[in-house]
């Protein structure tokens, strides 16, 4: 596996070339074929946002939880670490039916 010198991300091989999917930078190969490794290829299916705006199916639900805004008792959430190691990570809830969005520090 190479990283990107640019910004990081893995790179892959495209026509004998190392390209990053990310930023674009491209470079020769540094290893050769066979220390490579090839995998299946992931698809966006797989994969989960997590960013702000990001649309939240496919991420893990809550039920028991109630919406302010409309009632409704069932939301997709997020965990992030936003305090100190030592305390309790924060959930971000959005609602299923109306998008309203709320923390829970717990």
């Amino acid at each position: 596996m190479e990283f990107c010198d640019e910004c990081g991300s893995m790179m892959k091989k495209q026509d004998g070339v190392m390209v990053c999917d990310s930023c674009g930078h491209r470079e020769e190969q540094q290893r050769d074929a066979e220390d490579f490794i090839t995998t299946t290829k992931q698809t966006g299916d797989e994969l989960i946002e997590t960013e702000e705006g990001a649309n939240f199916e496919g991420k893990p639900t809550d039920e028991s939880v109630h919406c302010d805004e409309c009632g409704n008792g069932k939301a997709w959430y997020t965990i992030k670490q936003t305090g100190s190691a030592d305390e309790p990570p924060t959930r971000f809830f959005k609602c299923t039916e109306c998008g309203n969005r709320w923390r829970d520090y717990n």
